[in-house]
C-alpha cells in the first residue's frame, strides 16, 4: 500500500550562492520590524521542534535578519492550537509556522475549522522519513521477525498523537501484514523515543532525527524505512551501520510508504514583498553548512518547493490524506 509518493531527492541550492561566512544584510523591499514568532504546532523535542530551533540558530548566527526569531510550541489539539492562532493572525508578517503533515490530518481527525488554504505557503523545506524502531535489547533483528512476533501476540506500537501520521502508518502496517498492533500515543517524537528506550512500548514509527542519538548510543535498532527507496546517507551513524543500510518496508515484505512534510507557512493576507522576504531567508538558511548537517543527520529527503509548485503539491497531498484518513476510519 503506497501512502505517499516519493519525490526525486534533490538539494535545491541557489546557483552561485556564496558561503555565508560574513553575511551582509542586503537592501530589501520589506523586512521584519519586530520579533518574529515561529510557531511549532507540535511538542518539544520532536522533529518539527528540532528543525525550527536549527533554523532559529542559523538565522541568528549568520545575522540573516535584524529582528530575533522566537520559537513557540503550541501542540494542543494535535497542533490545532498553533494552526488556529496562525489562521487568526491574518495579515501579520511577523509570524511563521513550521508544518508537519498534521496540516492535513488534524482538520480531518478533529473537525477543527482549518485547512492549509487558510495560510500562505512559503516553502517546502524537506520531506521527513519514518523508520520502524525497536529496543536494541529486543530479539527482533529484522522487520520480518517483528511481524512474526506481532502475529503471535499483540505488540505495542508507539507514535506521536492520535489519528496522525504515526498511527496512519500503524494501521497500514497492520493491514499489510495481518497483525494486530496496539497503538500508544505520546505528545511528541522525543517522548516516543524515550519510552522505547525504557521498553514501555515494543516499537515505534519515529522520524530519523528523533531517534538517531539513541541509535548511535546503542539503545535502539532500526528495522525498516517507509520510503520507496533506501535512505541516501552512507556515513556511519554507529560503528557498523549507516542510514543506507536500513532496508525499505517493501524489501521487508510490507508495501507501506509514507513521507511527511516539513514546510513553512505565513498567515493569510500578507503582502508579496513580505512573502518574498521569507522565501529569500529560507533560501539562505538552506545554503548553510548547519542546514546540510541537519539534513545528513536526520536522513531527510531534501526536496524543496516554493510558489505554485508547492501549492500544487499541497492540493494533491490534501486529497491523498483525505483518502488515507477515510480508509483508516479517522475522519471526524
Amino acid at each position: 500500500m503506497t501512502l505517499m509518493g516519493c519525490s526525486r531527492r534533490s538539494l535545491l541550492i541557489g546557483a552561485g550562492a556564496a558561503v555565508l561566512a560574513t553575511p551582509a544584510l542586503a537592501q530589501r523591499a520589506w523586512e521584519p520590524t519586530r520579533p518574529v514568532q515561529f510557531i511549532v504546532p507540535a511538542g518539544t523535542g520532536g522533529g518539527a521542534d528540532q528543525m525550527a530551533r536549527v533554523i532559529q540558530g542559523i538565522v541568528s548566527k549568520h545575522k540573516l535578519m535584524r529582528q530575533p526569531m522566537v520559537v513557540v510550541n503550541k501542540a494542543g489539539g494535535a497542533g490545532a492550537e498553533g494552526f488556529l492562532e496562525a489562521k487568526g493572525a491574518r495579515g501579520n508578517p511577523h509570524m511563521i509556522v513550521i508544518t508537519l503533515s498534521n496540516l492535513f490530518t488534524t482538520p480531518l481527525a478533529t473537525g477543527v475549522p482549518f485547512s492549509w488554504g487558510d495560510l500562505t505557503p512559503v516553502a517546502m523545506l524537506a520531506l521527513d522519513e519514518f523508520v520502524l524502531w525497536v529496543n536494541a535489547e529486543s530479539p527482533w533483528k529484522t522487520a520480518q521477525e517483528f511481524v512474526a512476533a506481532a502475529k503471535q501476540e499483540r505488540l505495542k506500537l508507539g507514535g506521536t498523537g492520535s489519528k496522525q501520521e504515526d498511527q496512519i502508518i500503524g494501521v497500514a502496517m497492520a493491514k499489510a501484514t495481518g497483525t494486530n498492533l496496539t497503538y500508544v500515543p505520546f505528545r511528541g517524537g522525543g517522548e516516543v523515543a524515550v519510552q522505547l528506550v525504557g521498553r514501555h512500548i515494543d516499537a515505534s514509527v519515529n522520524n530519523p532525527i528523533e531517534a538517531v542519538t539513541h541509535w548511535r548510543s546503542g539503545a535502539l535498532r532500526p528495522l525498516c524505512v517507509f520510503d520507496g527507496q533506501r535512505l541516501a546517507g552512507t556515513e556511519k551513524i554507529t560503528e557498523t551501520a549507516s542510514w543506507s543500510d536500513i532496508p525499505t518496508a517493501k524489501e521487508s515484505g510490507m508495501d507501506v510508504e509514507y513521507l511527511m512534510l516539513r514546510g513553512i507557512f505565513m498567515p493569510a493576507g500578507v503582502q508579496p514583498a513580505q512573502l518574498a522576504f521569507y522565501e529569500d531567508l529560507l533560501g539562505k538558511v538552506r545554503e548553510t553548512q548547519e542546514w546540510r548537517e541537519l539534513m545528513q543527520q536526520g536522513a531527510f529527503n531534501t526536496t524543496s518547493l516554493t510558489g505554485e509548485a508547492f501549492r500544487a503539491w499541497l492540493t494533491r497531498e490534501e486529497a491523498r490524506h483525505r483518502e488515507l484518513m477515510q480508509e483508516a476510519g479517522f475522519v471526524a
